[in-house]
């Protein structure tokens, strides 16, 4: 039997902190109370997560006065997909949540659709009035009794506006503001403000490709061009778009980004979100040469795992910033994972970089800036002999934040475990001489709820040639979401241990992480941390 160094980590106790509202109010208390509800015990303690039944993509996420909004696609009668309808969370810290009011409902013309929100400030749509700025919301109507008829043409455009910051909506009289082409799937409108050429854009997924229109006051739309035909990944529907100027880090160079999810087809099967970098004129949308003739194994992607998709950007953030949150689940088996009151959570905010290396634009993702604020190192005894195992004597690794280097020396693999008592173990690691990332979650508790659920192990690339690999993942009871290489390969992945885990392991004799950092999340701002 091998032996381990172990690493004995003092965890201090979770805090706790009073609601304002025990009505809506999400507490981190709840959560701790609800590991003995076998109804609660896979529910997320800082991830946002319905209060019960079925949620998927994000929708409409705006920032306006000190808020965030996300507004996300729902159904109030049943743990599964049903008839959508777009709930309604609001949070000042990215981390504590506030749920609201249901948003929008469906109506005569059909389900609430994925969409978008933006802040108009210039009341160029001429809905506001004299308090604050109007709140646009752009969606798409499906008509399930036209798509039951064998109809093509039953999905359509349609706005709705808020005059008290986005809690109430009134549809828009003239709806629907784009119809249908004739296409089947023509869906999820992002807007955005295109402040270099002084016009509202939104851009849609039709088919396999991407539709972009732009407007002078948000209710008249022309369409101006197509992209995408013939480049990226294309087992599936395109999906849930986004578009957006990046500034180049460490330049003043401007670039535009166009997200786009797809479903089937992603990168480890089923849902995934590809990306692309290019110019664009006003009108035309014109990707990186690297970028115009891309396979479907391509390595643009905002995250490799399994579970992130759908994601999109806040809109009417200060400065430069680009905010990204996506749905953390897949349509493989979202609707059959074992959790029975609600079902999905959201991935934690990120923070989005470009970067140009060896003139290759490529997107980094970085856990939210303020995240630092709610976490507490903790301190690390090693009195190791062989392998590198952290375990915890007062509680389970059940929100936790690991970073961490590893000097990559002659191997084949470096093989990383999360276990528990009960012998649940996700693995997760990397292929040295492939340079493949691997997460193997076939026996990390529940997973025989969807055949497809474990499978094979997800893989990804590494992308950067370094002798040191640098790792950052982060745990919340039923997820991982690991940023190797500073954000470089991301890759998220939820499970469901029949035990809480409650050691780490990198399961390589002599093989210890250098500046090992390990933090406990916790739901109020820490203190300054220890440098």
């Amino acid at each position: 039997m091998k032996k381990f160094a172990l690493v004995s980590i003092s965890l201090m106790a979770f805090l706790t902190f009073s609601c304002k509202n025990d009505q809506k109010n999400s507490s981190e208390n709840d959560h701790l109370q609800s590991t003995s509800d076998p109804a609660e015990m896979f529910r997320p303690s800082f991830h946002f997560t319905p209060e019960e039944h079925w949620m998927n993509d994000p929708n409409g996420m705006f920032y306006l006065d000190g808020t965030y909004h996300l507004y996300y696609q729902y159904y109030p009668e049943d743990n599964v997909w049903g008839p959508m309808h777009w709930g309604h969370a609001t949070t000042k810290d990215l981390i504590n949540w506030e749920h609201q009011d249901i948003a929008l409902k469906p109506d005569e013309k059909g389900y609430i659709f994925s969409g978008s929100a933006v802040v108009d400030l210039e009341n160029t749509s001429g809905f506001g009035n004299d308090s604050i700025p109007p709140v646009i919301a752009m969606f798409t109507y499906h008509d399930p009794e036209g798509e039951k008829a064998g109809d093509i043409d039953y999905q359509s455009q349609a706005i709705a506006y808020s005059n008290d910051g986005g809690y109430t909506w009134t549809k828009y009289q003239d709806n629907p503001v784009i119809p249908n082409p004739g296409l089947k799937d023509f869906r999820d409108p992002k807007m955005l403000r295109d402040t270099i050429n002084d016009q509202w854009l939104m851009v849609l997924s039709a088919n396999d490709r991407s539709f972009f229109y732009a407007s002078e006051n948000l209710k008249d739309w022309e369409k101006i061009s197509e992209f995408g035909l013939n480049t990226g990944a294309h087992n599936g529907v395109w999906e849930c778009p986004d578009f957006f100027p990046m500034k180049v880090e460490g330049s003043d160079e401007i670039k535009w980004v166009l997200i786009q999810s797809l479903n089937p087809g992603g990168y480890n099967g089923g849902s995934g979100t590809q990306y692309f970098v290019g110019d664009f004129d006003g009108k035309q949308f014109t990707p990186e040469k690297n970028m115009q003739n891309l396979e479907e194994k391509h390595p643009f992607w905002i995250d490799f795992g399994r579970d992130n998709y759908a994601g999109v950007t806040w809109s009417n953030l200060p400065g430069n910033r680009v905010l990204f949150m996506g749905w953390m689940s897949n349509w493989l088996y979202a609707q059959e994972v074992p959790t029975e009151k609600w079902r999905s959570s959201m991935t934690i905010p990120r923070d989005l970089i470009l970067k140009k290396e060896d003139s290759v634009y490529q997107i980094y993702s970085e856990p939210f800036r303020e995240f630092k604020n709610y976490r507490k190192q903790i301190s690390v005894n090693n009195s190791g002999e062989s392998n590198f195992v952290v375990s915890t004597d007062t509680g389970d690794i059940l929100q936790n934040q690991f970073t961490f280097e590893l000097p990559l020396k002659d191997g084949k693999k470096i093989n990383f475990a999360l276990t528990s008592k009960s012998g649940d173990t996700l693995q997760f690691g990397l292929d040295i001489p492939s340079k493949q990332f691997f997460v193997d979650r076939s026996k990390s508790g529940m997973v025989n709820f969807k055949d497809n659920f474990s499978g094979e192990r997800s893989t990804a690339p590494r992308l950067i040639d370094s002798e040191t690999l640098k790792v950052n993942f982060i745990t919340d009871r039923t997820s991982i979401e690991i940023f190797y290489d500073n954000g470089r390969t991301v890759m998220t992945e939820i499970f469901f241990p029949e035990t809480p885990y409650d050691s780490f392991a990198i399961l390589e004799e002599g093989l210890k992480p250098q500046n090992l950092k390990v933090y406990d999340v916790r739901m109020k701002p820490s203190k300054k941390e220890p440098q």
